[in-house]
């Protein structure tokens, strides 16, 4: 029998859909208007697919998400659970409190219920203080039924999580609410990865709420597939772990893009341009996968430090607002309301795609390019070349021409030919990417520790294989299948601020769908 799988990519703009068949070739794609509530939206994709495909939907064996939901709950401040914030570490990080340099309307969408009590750790290892159960048990008390999850954070708790999962535990027995552990989360520094793991925490809510309408829609339709959300490295995990994680998902728009673009164009190495409606992202491909940030990222006006991809993004997509006489490109768009406002569908807007229209550069059935005057169509034009060309040149390793995967539904106004580009790649299915790279299926487990060891081969390669084992294992609750788990990458580095026996190393391991 076979087995087919769809992906569903929901963005600000458009929500895309594609099946899959058993050999990941594209049965069908769809785009349809993302909608004020996102599962309305969802829902009129798969129905869309579905008929485009004729697949039946009981041969559907996996269902993947990519989704900028919990991106969009954190920078518009709703949606957010109110979160209570343990950080272990008195009285040696009382200094800088917690959620300290947040936005004021941040800090208020989540609360502000924050407790620094004893414990923490040295970069050795050895602890500061111990944790004490009585001051954890009073800091739940005072912040029961005021909060939806707890975020735990112990001072260097990736050398060791003892400390962490004590007091979680506690939290779980008090409380009854979920909590999340910075050790599973972050690196190393202690604001951005104490940031990462409230952020973690206030978006558990919000992932649960939009799986359950994902689920539902699926399930009324007579599909039960295994739902898995995308996330931030280009690869899955199963909905148990999305919903532990949910701060990893916030990457995965961009990441779908890019594992698309590899996926259609058969190339594994170049730069990927995703245009959308509201913005043009620029990754980078290196074997088949996205490039990771080896900066601190900021989000919603918070500095976190857990993985994400590396992108650039600028505010030019198909929705994008021209004025002043062609002269002013955005960054504000229409989004999702493009098919009303833009002058090519009668609306009085006028937009980036009006102008590829107007310029011969694109064409969509059944419209007509708008009246537009010939001279603002020139000077747009111009611009939204430059932009792209200015964009591109900002992520290519060096001056040389690169090869560049155009994707997205917003593509139709980039130019046939760019400078500094050597191949310019539109795909079959191009405008469907980010789908497609939700529905490929890899499931991967990453893993970032301190370890102590030995100065000698041994002890390195010791530390080495219990970070692999660490990863395999994350691999495996992610959904992986056990067996065709493997180590794809395993880094280790020198511990900054330590007597040179510790290093940081950062293990990777890939499989596919159990």
């Amino acid at each position: 029998m076979a087995a087919y799988r769809i992906g569903i990519d929901v963005g600000g703009t458009n929500t895309d859909a594609v099946i899959l068949d058993e050999t990941l070739g594209v049965v069908a794609s769809v785009k349809r208007p993302t909608t004020a509530d996102t599962g309305d939206g969802v829902a009129d994709a798969v129905d869309a697919v579905l008929a485009a495909s004729g697949v039946d939907p009981a041969l559907l064996s996996y269902a993947m998400l990519g989704t900028t939901h919990c991106t969009n709950a954190i920078v518009e401040r709703r949606g957010l659970g109110r979160v209570g914030v343990l950080r272990l570490g008195a009285p040696a990080t009382t200094a800088v409190p917690p959620l300290e340099g947040w936005p004021d309307d941040l800090r208020r969408a989540i609360g502000e219920h924050v407790h620094l009590i004893s414990g923490g750790l040295e970069v050795d290892g050895r602890q500061l203080s111990q944790v004490d159960d009585a001051e954890v048990r009073a800091a739940c008390t005072s912040m029961r039924g005021h909060v939806d999850a707890v975020a735990v954070v112990g001072v260097f708790s990736p050398v060791d999580e003892t400390q962490e999962e004590h007091v979680a535990a506690i939290v779980e027995q008090e409380l009854g609410v979920p909590v999340s552990r910075s050790a599973r989360i972050g690196s190393l520094g202690l604001l951005e990865r104490e940031n990462a793991t409230v952020l973690n925490a206030a978006l558990m809510q919000t992932l649960k709420q939009m799986a359950t309408g994902f689920v539902a829609a699926l399930r009324e339709r007579g599909i039960t597939a295994t739902p898995y959300f995308g996330q931030n490295d280009g690869t899955l995990m199963q909905l148990e772990y999305a919903l532990e994680f949910p701060v990893l998902t916030i990457g995965c728009g961009p990441t779908n893009s890019i594992r698309g673009a590899a996926h259609l164009s058969g190339a594994t190495d170049a730069l990927v341009v995703d245009i959308g409606g509201t913005t043009t992202d620029v990754g980078v491909l290196v074997n088949g996968f996205p490039r990771q940030s080896a900066h601190a990222v900021e989000i919603g006006g918070i500095r976190t430090n857990f993985r994400m991809p590396d992108v650039l993004s600028v505010g030019l997509g198909g929705g994008t607002i021209v004025r002043d006489g062609g002269a002013e490109l955005g960054p504000d768009s229409v989004g999702y309301r493009l098919l009303q406002e833009a002058l090519a569908f009668g609306g009085g807007t006028l937009t980036a795609t009006d102008i590829a229209l107007g310029a011969g550069a694109a064409q969509i059935e059944g419209v007509a390019a708008p009246e537009i005057d010939s001279g603002i169509v020139a000077t747009a034009w111009k611009g939204i070349r430059a932009l792209l060309e200015d964009t591109v040149d900002r992520m290519k390793p060096s001056a040389a021409a690169v090869p560049v995967i155009l994707v997205g539904g917003g593509g139709i106004i980039a130019p046939a030919t760019l400078d500094g580009v050597s191949d310019l790649i539109r795909p079959d299915h191009f405008g469907a990417a980010n789908a497609v790279g939700a529905a490929l299926g890899d499931v991967a487990g990453q893993v970032e520790k301190i370890y102590r060891v030995e100065a000698t081969e041994a002890g390195r390669r010791a530390a080495r294989e219990d970070a692999s084992r660490d990863a395999v294992e994350r691999a495996r609750l992610a959904g992986a299948a056990p067996s065709t788990i493997e180590v794809v990458a395993v880094e280790e580095l020198p511990a900054a601020y330590s007597d040179g026996q510790q290093v940081l190393i950062r293990a990777r391991a890939v499989g596919r769908l159990a």
